[in-house]
């Protein structure tokens, strides 16, 4: 059974940094694009950022500049760096995984909540 657990949501102050983690445990030989996706309320969910193995990132538009994603794939893990944080960033955060050992399914994390007062 494949896992995603993500860490690392908090409050913060606008203008502040927090580094989410997503690790997928479980018996994991292969690991398509990887992503995050925020929901805050009353709202659809969104893109944020993903990753693909070799690197290539694709970024949400309100993100570009502010966030930066990235990824260890020998530890299973992908990591969201959010710098210049605003209010409007308060959202669910959600991890992403895609073609785990070449199944289509998604997989998705439990979220953590990121707050960003003003």
């Amino acid at each position: 059974q494949v896992q995603l657990v993500e860490s690392g949501g908090g409050l913060v102050q606008a203008g502040g940094s927090l580094r989410l983690s997503c690790a997928a445990s479980g018996i994991i030989f292969s690991i398509g694009t990887m992503g995050w996706y925020r929901q805050a309320p009353g709202k659809q969910r969104e893109l944020v950022a993903t990753i693909s193995p070799g690197g290539s990132s694709n970024y949400g538009d309100s993100v570009k500049d502010r966030f930066t994603i990235s990824r260890d794939n020998a530890k299973n893990t992908v990591y969201l760096q959010m710098n210049s944080l605003k209010p409007e960033d308060t959202a669910v955060y959600y991890c992403n995984a895609n073609n785990v050992n070449r199944d289509l399914r998604a997989y998705w994390g439990q979220g953590t909540q990121v707050t960003v007062s003003a």
